[in-house]
């Protein structure tokens, strides 16, 4: 990226470009996978931030814990087709698939959504 081919880092990128997207104020936000390429403290970070002043309608596309946590409501889609929407409770009891990122790992740790 840039004249001297200076790199990015996968979360440089996307903090990059979600910069590029704050700074115009627009009242509808959308994002895919915005937090996917960044460590858990600066995914903490960039999602209370994104609602600390700012009062913005956002639609993600994410299977990340940290932003489906935020949402008012989560629709699980699987080849094309709502499987379940609700809140994350209520999608988490009738979606195996999304419940299963929340499921402890063996020895009793909390798998991280990937």
């Amino acid at each position: 990226m840039g004249t001297r081919g200076v790199r990015l880092s996968g979360g440089q990128v996307q903090r990059a470009a979600a910069a590029r997207m704050f700074l115009t104020g627009a009242d509808l936000l959308v994002f895919d996978d915005l937090s996917s390429a960044l460590d858990v403290e600066t995914e903490r970070r960039l999602w209370d931030g994104l609602f600390a002043d700012r009062d913005v309608t956002c639609l993600v596309v994410s299977h990340r814990r940290a932003a489906l946590e935020r949402a008012d409501k989560v629709i699980v889609m699987d080849g094309g087709r709502v499987v379940a929407s609700g809140t994350l409770a209520d999608v988490a009891r009738h979606a195996p698939e999304l419940a299963a990122l929340f499921e402890p790992e063996e020895g009793g740790e909390v798998a991280a959504a990937v």
